[in-house]
């Protein structure tokens, strides 16, 4: 009698981040300088907002950091055991423990690296009016090494289908997506990745291009895919021209390049091999919107899981729209129950 498979799985590696995530006032936003709707990486000016964060009242702690955000939410989509792993660095401390903890709890296999110099990042997200603004402290998310996922991290790149990073990884190890990018390409699996927030277009460029050379899958959002087409100076009329002129970007794929981009309410634009078809976002009553924090992350989670099972892309979109809807209906990216996504 042969011995069972490993469970193949979808592997998320990126910046573990324990979210403190509160509302606040404008008064707030303007003490740190912080302007809403936008996602930036912590300045010396910004560090004492984490402890006041955690003085407020509405104060809630979530594991997070947008890679592993997609990989809860991919696991409550897939309602498997042993459907999804994630690998990242945290600190020897107790913001650590309970981000390992709660990456459990949402059925996850985190196999986390442990600095014991340096605590676990934290990611403070302010929510004024239904809108957030996030600013990351990454700390020991910044220690990660590719050393790891080599090593202890080695068994679940082998046994993952499915490879997904945020772009914010790429402004700690680079080599680490290069590496699971030259993984999948060599062993027939897909690798995915996010291009996350606008900076990354800005500052971190030549390390997204080279990404980017060897993802099957590319998302982002309307504002990341302008300041992409501004950053490597692509023309384009409108939108659609845009997500098809991404997808034509060379590749070290032998197939083509799918380019999922979403636009808040929306068509979600995907373009593959100079091809693009838009998909309608169901409509959603503004009064049932809590929090757009992780809508993103969510919809990446649920195109993901249906990738996984090898359904269409109208289908993979449709559930990328289900479940950033359900998220934006939470406080915070919280999951629970069994979703009903049909």
């Amino acid at each position: 009698m042969s011995a069972a498979q490993p469970v193949k799985s979808i592997l998320g590696a990126g910046n573990p981040l324990l979210d403190i995530s509160s509302p606040v006032s404008q008064t707030f936003l303007d003490k740190y300088g912080i302007t809403m709707n936008n996602a930036i990486l912590a300045e010396e000016k910004h560090l004492p907002m984490y402890e006041e964060m955690t003085k407020m009242p509405t104060v809630e702690y979530i594991s997070g950091g947008s890679t592993l955000n997609t990989i809860r939410v991919c696991q409550w989509m897939l309602q498997r055991p042993g459907a999804t792993s994630y690998l990242g660095c945290i600190g020897e401390d107790e913001n650590g423990v309970r981000l390992a903890q709660g990456t459990r709890a949402n059925g996850v296999n985190g196999v986390f690296m442990i600095n014991k110099d340096t605590p676990t990042g934290t990611c403070a997200v302010c929510i004024m009016d239904k809108e957030r603004s996030l600013v990351a402290n990454l700390a020991a998310a910044n220690k990660y090494d590719v050393s790891h996922m080599k090593s202890e991290g080695m068994e679940l790149i082998q046994n993952a289908e499915i490879i997904y990073s945020a772009g914010f990884f790429l402004t700690v190890s680079a080599e680490s997506m290069y590496f699971s990018g030259q993984h999948a390409l060599e062993n027939d699996k897909i690798f995915a990745i996010n291009i996350s927030a606008p900076f990354i277009c800005q500052f971190f460029l030549e390390k997204l291009n080279k990404a980017i050379s060897y993802a099957d899958y590319l998302f982002g959002n309307e504002s990341e895919a302008k300041a992409f087409a501004q950053a490597t100076n692509i023309e384009y009329a409108s939108m659609e021209e845009l997500v098809t002129k991404m997808s034509l970007i060379p590749s070290k794929r032998k197939t083509s390049r799918t380019v999922i981009i979403t636009q808040g309410c929306d068509p979600v634009i995907v373009g593959c091999n100079g091809q693009v078809s838009t998909y309608n976002v169901p409509p959603l009553p503004k009064e049932n919107i809590v929090d757009v924090n992780g809508a993103g992350d969510s919809f990446v989670a649920g195109f993901l899981s249906q990738l996984i099972q090898q359904k269409s892309i109208e289908k993979c979109v449709a559930a990328g729209n289900y479940a950033a809807s359900y998220i934006i209906q939470q406080s915070g990216i919280k999951v629970s129950g069994v979703p009903d996504f049909q």
